[in-house]
């Protein structure tokens, strides 16, 4: 009688507990739903406008965790959600805390996929597990992450 008093009492607890932490932070499908719409974007709108756009906050393209980066064909950061300091900056050599290489796993990319590496996340603060949806657009490839839940 007591365990089941104690189920019933907090397992509705715990559910909205693990329901309310999960709709603060993106899941790797929503990333993906983002990068191919941000690839689209930047294909009808321009580069000049979809920069731009990808980088100003308070937009469409920016929820939560979630943000767009653009790396050219060569590697160099041309627009960044969440750190216009890397805008310009070449990043085939960049690693992450593991040591991994893993904008070199991005330029890969022939047409879509993933890339797994850690980075810091824009809400906590923490570096943190990424995988990072990267669609390549003519001579750009256009990427969204997800932080690991």
């Amino acid at each position: 009688m007591r365990r089941t008093l104690s189920v019933a009492v907090f397992a509705p607890a715990l559910l909205l507990c693990s329901s309310a932490w999960g709709a603060g932070q993106a899941t790797p499908d929503e990333a993906k739903a983002m990068a191919v719409k941000a690839a689209e974007y930047l294909k009808s709108a321009g580069p000049e406008k979809a920069f731009a756009d990808f980088d100003a906050q308070g937009n469409q393209w920016h929820d939560r965790d979630l943000y767009v980066t653009i790396q050219d064909n060569k590697g160099v950061m041309v627009a960044h959600g969440t750190n216009p300091g890397l805008i310009g900056k070449s990043m085939l050599n960049l690693r992450d805390v593991d040591g991994k290489l893993f904008n070199q796993e991005i330029q890969a990319i022939k047409d879509a996929g993933w890339v797994d590496f850690k980075w810091q996340n824009p809400v906590t603060k923490a570096v943190e597990p990424m995988r990072m949806y990267e669609v390549r657009t003519g001579d750009y490839i256009v990427g969204v992450g997800a932080y690991a839940q």
